[in-house]
C-alpha cells in the first residue's frame, strides 16, 4: 500500500451514496470513516484510502481493503469481533450468530456474547474497510440508507 502517513480528515462527495465519505487518518492508520452530508470544513479531498474507498463504490471490480490497517482503540472482545467481520469475503454475508462463533472466546449460544458482536458492530469505526453491511442481521455503524446501498453494490 502507499503511504499513508498524512494525518488529517479526508472527504470526498459520493453520487452512489448521495453523501459524503469522510475518513480520519493519522500515523498511517485509518482512524475513522463516516457518512456525512456535509464534511468537516478542514477536510482535504486527496487521500489514497478514498481513492480505494471510490474505486469500491464504483463496483466495477471486487476492491479489498486488507492493507488498510485501522485504529480499533476499543476492548479486545469487540477488537476480536471487528477482526473477523473482515474476514468475510466481498459478496458474503453471515448472521451475527455466525460472526459469535468465528470469534475465538464468544459462545454463539451466550445472549451476553451476541450483545457484544451486535456492540461491536454498532461501534464500528470504519464501515466499508471493516464491512459490518456483510453482517445480514447485525447493525451497522453506517447509516441504514448507506449500509443498503453496500449491500446491494454486494449483490447482498
Amino acid at each position: 500500500m502507499e503511504d499513508v502517513t498524512d494525518a488529517g480528515i479526508y472527504a470526498r462527495e459520493s453520487q452512489y451514496l448521495d453523501r459524503y465519505v469522510q475518513l480520519g487518518a493519522a500515523s498511517g492508520r485509518v482512524l475513522s470513516v463516516s457518512f456525512p452530508e456535509i464534511p468537516d470544513d478542514n477536510a482535504e479531498d486527496d487521500h489514497v484510502v478514498l481513492d480505494r474507498i471510490f474505486e469500491y463504490l464504483d463496483g466495477l471490480e471486487e476492491i479489498t481493503f486488507d492493507d488498510v490497517t485501522v485504529a480499533m482503540t476499543m476492548p479486545t472482545d469487540q477488537r476480536a469481533v471487528l477482526e473477523g467481520v473482515q474476514d468475510i469475503p466481498y459478496g458474503d454475508q453471515v448472521s451475527v450468530e455466525t460472526l459469535a462463533r468465528m470469534t475465538s472466546g464468544l459462545d454463539h449460544t451466550d445472549e451476553d456474547d451476541i450483545i457484544l458482536v451486535r456492540t461491536a458492530l454498532d461501534e464500528n469505526p470504519a464501515p466499508i474497510l471493516i464491512p459490518d453491511h456483510r453482517v445480514r442481521d447485525g447493525p451497522s455503524a453506517a447509516p441504514p440508507d448507506v449500509e443498503q446501498k453496500l449491500r446491494s453494490l454486494e449483490g447482498l
